[in-house]
């Protein structure tokens, strides 16, 4: 069952992989751990309902799955 999971995971970032996506900041991080904090910014958000594009990849998909309670990927 987890294979299947991790299959169609893997088969979602290839067919992504390679554009950019564009990354929204809709919840403000006060009240929340510092490290989240630093994974927002270090996105290069400094402010509420801020819209950034980044490169489409695993790593970017990562970042975004960490914090998903403050950010989300527009379409």
């Amino acid at each position: 069952m987890v294979n299947d999971k991790c299959k169609k995971m893997a088969k979602k970032t290839e067919t992504t992989s390679g554009g950019k996506i564009k990354i929204q900041y809709y919840k403000s991080t006060i009240g929340y751990s510092k490290k989240q904090k630093e994974i927002v910014r270090g996105l290069g958000i400094t402010k509420l309902n801020q819209t950034v594009e980044r490169p489409d990849n695993p790593a970017m998909r990562g970042i975004v799955a960490k914090v998903p309670h403050l950010l989300r990927i527009v379409e």
